[in-house]
């Protein structure tokens, strides 16, 4: 079923999932000009599209991936990688690939797609042409990547920036943001400029963070294997990272952002966590449960964040550190390793909480009358379940885009 044949339609599937509220069994969705216009129970209409033994999801959302790495098959280094040796690794493809990654994007949107991925926060690199939008395509929000470690490189990025928010608006090449990537390749200069953009702008921003043991030994000492590397690539400034720096020191800086996704966040304290929760609503935290796996980093401070009170989302971060760009493989993982938390918030990790750290919860994110019609759907065993969650979370059947049907 193409996505135009779905609109004024009612699909019917064994259940239906709409995030805020229970699983409906013999759930049904109608929708009318791209909308969702009503979601409950069968009642007899006749006009129904029965997709069978499915479950109906809202479509995923993937909000932090880097999809001009979508080449590789497989992920880059091996598991347990220090940090600075997979970045290595990573600027050895980059060179030896050369060129636009314009077929790693296209390939990824149709990663993205046929995963039930509907919504996407995407890092771009400077230069990098952008497909068409291509109906059927998740919406993207680009962010640009923004490197530069010492002061004399920042003015050349800054413009780099400022022509990236410029063509979006002129072009309406749909939402942008900004990504400063790391505190060890952001001078503090440009980090402030970027946070004042996305405050003018009114953009979201995304900051890598507490990511790895090599940043925190970076923090105390302003030594160790990220030193090392930026001392290879020249990219070394004194006001760059003194010792004694702390994760908060950066997140304090980034509430002034009109939006923050603080990617990774794997080291993040308790204090800053906190932070966090009394934030909640313009900064969020971004999860990659298979990337953290493969790093062998420490167990994630999931539960942490969730009872302070903070906005956690996943992403799949890139095919350079996780095999593929499944929300729904990202979420199964953290339902096997945090048997503790409800099922209903591990959906809510790969959707609602997802639209709200982009600042899309008011038109995705769950089914509910007035939303876009974006939905995923999975094939479902033929047996029962005590618990309509285990259906899908506990098997290792794919998602796809409703659309795709």
């Amino acid at each position: 079923m193409a996505p135009t044949e779905l609109n004024n339609r009612t699909l019917k599937a064994r259940y239906v999932f709409p995030v805020r509220g229970e699983p409906i069994a013999d759930g049904v969705v109608t929708i009318a000009d791209g909308h969702i216009v009503r979601v409950g129970k069968a009642d007899g209409q006749s006009s129904l599209v029965d997709l069978g033994n499915v479950a109906i999801l809202p479509g995923f959302v993937n909000v932090h991936t880097h999809l001009d790495l979508g080449e590789l098959d497989q992920p880059l280094g091996t598991p347990g990688n220090g940090m600075a040796d997979w970045i290595r690794g990573v600027i050895d493809f980059r060179r030896r690939a050369g060129g636009s990654p314009l077929a790693a994007v296209e390939r990824g949107l149709r990663e993205c797609t046929a995963h039930g991925v509907t919504t996407l926060g995407d890092i771009v690199q400077p230069g990098c042409a952008w497909p068409p939008t291509a109906t059927g395509t998740p919406d993207v929000t680009r962010f640009l990547e923004l490197i530069a470690p010492t002061a004399e490189r920042v003015p050349p990025v800054l413009e780099l920036a400022r022509a990236h928010l410029e063509h979006a608006a002129a072009s309406h090449g749909g939402r942008v943001g900004l990504s400063p990537h790391a505190p060890y390749t952001v001078h503090p200069d440009l980090l402030a400029a970027a946070i004042s953009l996305s405050a003018a702008r009114r953009i979201p921003l995304a900051f890598h963070l507490a990511e790895s043991p090599d940043e925190m030994q970076l923090f105390e000492s302003a030594g160790g294997p990220l030193r090392e590397l930026l001392d290879e690539l020249n990219g070394w400034d004194p006001r760059l990272v003194r010792p004694g720096t702390r994760s908060l020191d950066y997140l304090r800086k980034l509430c002034g952002a009109h939006r923050a996704l603080v990617i990774h966040g794997n080291y993040l304290d308790e204090e800053e966590i906190a932070l966090l929760g009394r934030h909640a609503a313009r900064m969020a935290v971004v999860y990659c449960p298979r990337t953290h796996a493969r790093f062998g980093h420490r167990r994630y401070p999931l539960e942490a964040f969730l009872a302070a009170g903070a906005t956690v989302a996943v992403g799949t971060d890139s095919r350079a550190s996780s095999p593929d760009l499944s929300v729904l493989a990202e979420i199964r993982s953290v339902a096997r390793q945090y048997p503790q938390i409800g099922r209903d918030v591990v959906l809510e990790l790969g959707t609602l909480r997802g639209a709200k750290a982009l600042g899309l919860d008011a038109d995705r994110g769950s089914l509910e009358p007035g939303k876009r019609a974006d939905m995923a759907a999975i094939r479902l065993p033929s047996g029962d379940a005590a618990d309509p969650y285990a259906l899908w979370l506990d098997t290792d059947e794919p998602a796809w885009s409703v659309g795709e049907v």
